[in-house]
């Protein structure tokens, strides 16, 4: 695991085949990509490929983003419940229970979807496109995927007086509390790491994945940090788990996973193949990037992490079954092939 921050490098060896697509008798497709496990001590429990590689954690790490929202107060000034939090660290589907929450927040501190700067979006799914649709209604910024985490910038915001216009820039009060928090999770330093935009047009930093995996672990076991950040990190988990549909939506990975598992794996998905982990029972932090972005590949290794260090009871198992080997369907709706974990350390 790093201790320094350093530039990408030409990749000069391949990171492992983790994942591999089957069609029939044959393997189609096959992702490689990297994963680390780590314990609050910075201890590597396990890893595959590259881990000192930086990068982008993209909605990963909103949990860790979400701390600022409770260590400044602002949570408890606007009287923020499990809901608001949840949707604070959410990659949400933009049903209608999420967007009406995030509206009334935005009320609740004097704004509207108008001063989110993610705009306007349609919802994560199809079946959240169609309902919009049907519905008549216009796609807004309540519908962005991450309305929640920019509605929780914004009540930090409002909360110490700083301006709402500019909250998404790296230079802005907010941003650089939140660098601050990600840098003292992650054990970097980050004033020269590489850096980009997300998505939704908040910074991304990027961090070495076993650090972010380091960060993951701290949330479950903030044993070396402030108490204001323990407590923080109580909150965010408590939050999480009593709202897994919150966290993200109907049908989706997370949610299944979350609400079968609760705090024992509190599980976040990220864009371009990222997904992090916080294994609150274990003390383990889990992160993963699958090289060529893929989702699906992303999952079934997380799947695979979560049996193999047992944090899946029978019970669980049987709501979850199918997200082991998640099978590939025709139009028809006809099993024709399967997702599965092919790297030896995943068997």
């Amino acid at each position: 695991m790093a201790d320094h921050q350093h530039a990408p490098t030409e990749q000069t060896t391949a990171n492992p085949v983790l994942v591999e697509a089957v069609r029939g008798d044959a393997v189609e497709s096959v992702h490689r990509g990297y994963l680390a496990v780590v314990d609050a001590h910075g201890r590597v429990v396990m890893s595959v490929g590259d881990v000192d590689r930086p990068v982008f954690p993209r909605s990963g790490i909103k949990p860790i983003q979400a701390l600022a929202l409770i260590e400044t107060g602002a949570a408890k000034a606007f009287g923020l419940g499990h809901g608001t939090i949840a949707l604070a660290c959410a990659s949400h589907n933009g049903e209608v229970t999420h967007t009406e929450i995030v509206g009334n927040w935005l009320q609740r501190i004097g704004c509207t979807p108008d001063d989110l700067v993610c705009g306007p979006s349609l919802p994560w799914t199809d079946a959240a496109k169609a309902a919009l649709i049907e519905s008549g209604i216009e796609p807004s910024a309540l519908h962005d995927n991450c309305s929640g985490k920019h509605t929780g910038f914004l009540t930090i915001a409002k909360h110490l007086d700083h301006p709402i216009l500019g909250y998404n820039r790296g230079d802005h009060p907010v941003q650089q509390r939140v660098i601050g928090i990600v840098e003292q999770m992650t054990g970097m330093d980050l004033f020269d790491a590489p850096k980009g935009m997300d998505g939704c047009g908040i910074p991304t930093i990027a961090v070495p994945l076993g650090n972010l995996a380091l960060a993951m672990a701290r949330m479950g076991d903030p044993h070396d940090q402030p108490e204001v950040r323990q407590k923080a990190c109580g909150r965010i988990r408590t939050a999480m788990a009593m709202e897994p549909y919150l966290v993200a939506g109907k049908d989706r990975f997370c949610t299944r996973v979350i609400d079968a598992l609760g705090q024992a794996a509190l599980v976040k998905t990220g864009a371009e193949g990222i997904y992090c982990a916080t294994l609150t029972e274990l003390g383990l932090g889990v992160a993963i990037k699958i090289d060529d972005g893929a989702r699906r590949a992303a999952e079934a290794v997380m799947m695979r992490l979560l049996m193999k260090l047992n944090v899946i009871d029978d019970r669980a198992m049987g709501r979850l079954l199918n997200l082991l080997e998640p099978p590939i369907f025709s139009r028809s709706g006809e099993v024709i092939g399967v997702i599965r974990p092919a790297h030896a350390e995943l068997q």
